[in-house]
């Protein structure tokens, strides 16, 4: 990686968003990389809209302030394409990633995404009730923007959930994330 990869998460409080944001700048640093992630909220209660971002670089990151321009767009809830502009600022080769049931060309579509960006679909939300009983999709994200910018293999990443999961979880927990954030990993698809 020769740049620096900015990736902006959309979702909704109580999603696990902002973990997704940590947990993969946790996997991107222990691989080496200089990375980023931090929160932007508004109202701070479980379902208000809320940003999270990342850098990662092979560089030292001396730049501190929100991503305005990503390629990568993590929408963790996608009723947030009705009520907000998430491809704001994105670059002309951006990466939508988005949790939903629909199909990448109709995201596409809804987006109005150009030629040139690719656009992904995961039922994370799906997936995490299968896998861990409850509606967080944040594992099954994480592992759809891990596929679609191969940062790390999803080895490392699958180690980093147990690390960053083990801290406050019981093991099915644990065990259900780690599932999760692998079927994200496999069953993205583009559009």
């Amino acid at each position: 990686m020769s740049e620096t990869l900015e990736i902006r998460w959309h979702g909704r409080g109580g999603q696990g968003t902002v973990t997704a944001a940590k947990v993969l700048a946790d996997a991107c640093l222990s691989g080496g990389r200089y990375v980023q992630a931090f929160p932007e909220y508004g109202p701070e209660r479980a379902g208000a809209p809320l940003r999270a971002y990342n850098r990662i670089s092979d560089k030292v990151l001396r730049i501190h302030c929100p991503v305005t321009h990503p390629k990568v767009i993590s929408v963790v809830d996608a009723t947030l394409l009705d009520s907000m502009n998430v491809a704001e600022g994105a670059t002309d080769d951006a990466m939508f990633i988005v949790n939903t049931t629909k199909d990448p060309s109709e995201i596409r579509q809804k987006l109005g995404a150009k030629p040139s960006q690719k656009v992904f679909t995961v039922d994370a939300t799906n997936i995490s009730l299968e896998e861990i009983g409850r509606a967080l999709p944040n594992a099954p994200m994480l592992g759809a923007v891990d596929r679609v910018t191969g940062l790390v293999t999803l080895e490392h990443l699958l180690d980093e959930v147990r690390k960053s999961f083990g801290k406050k979880f019981s093991e099915k927990i644990i065990s259900g994330n780690m599932k999760a954030a692998e079927r994200g990993y496999k069953e993205v698809k583009e559009g």
